[in-house]
């Protein structure tokens, strides 16, 4: 089921399987990847949160502790070009550890990567391995405010007033 609900994304892509859990996904020259926490290379590691620390503390201005320990609980799932560099990512965090249901979050494109359908393509992608890995469909996230309506053409619906998370006005969403 899993594998016809992604295909059905876009027919172009291709998937091969390195292991039981890891996925690496081609398209245009992207590889979509979705790794458990203890299969992520250091390199790997190191360019996600490079990645995090760009968009959220240096571009978004958010002074924050980003290692939170959830990482180790978690899916993480990107897109990178050819040469390994990270254009998008999300994580997608085990039902029971944020919330009841599993959450995605940490969910950023890159300033360049913006603006080209990946961000929207990647949320989709993390929400089928959310499906595929906890076997629930329901996944929570906490969205920054100003993309809600982006969230609700995935699918997701507000559940909460907004509220001020790290300085940044944001909304609890559900998808189920």
């Amino acid at each position: 089921m899993g594998r016809t609900a992604f295909l059905e994304l876009n027919p172009n892509l291709k998937i091969y399987y390195l292991s039981r859990f890891v996925k690496i996904t081609i398209t245009d020259k992207l590889k979509y990847i979705c790794k458990n926490y203890e299969e992520l290379s250091k390199d790997e590691l190191y360019r996600i949160l490079a990645a995090r620390q760009e968009v959220f503390v240096v571009e978004q201005d958010i002074a924050y502790v980003d290692s939170d320990f959830k990482d180790q609980c978690s899916v993480h799932c990107w897109v990178e070009d050819e040469g390994g560099s990270v254009l998008a990512y999300l994580r997608i965090v085990e039902p029971g550890k944020k919330y009841k249901e599993a959450a995605i979050g940490r969910v950023l494109t890159m300033q360049a990567a913006r603006g080209k359908g990946i961000g929207k393509e990647l949320m989709k992608f993390g929400v089928l391995k959310s499906e595929e890995r906890f076997r629930s469909l329901a996944v929570r996230i906490s969205a920054q405010y100003y993309l809600e309506k982006f969230y609700q053409n995935l699918g997701f619906n507000s559940v909460s007033e907004p509220y001020i998370e790290e300085g940044i006005k944001h909304i609890e969403m559900l998808k189920d």
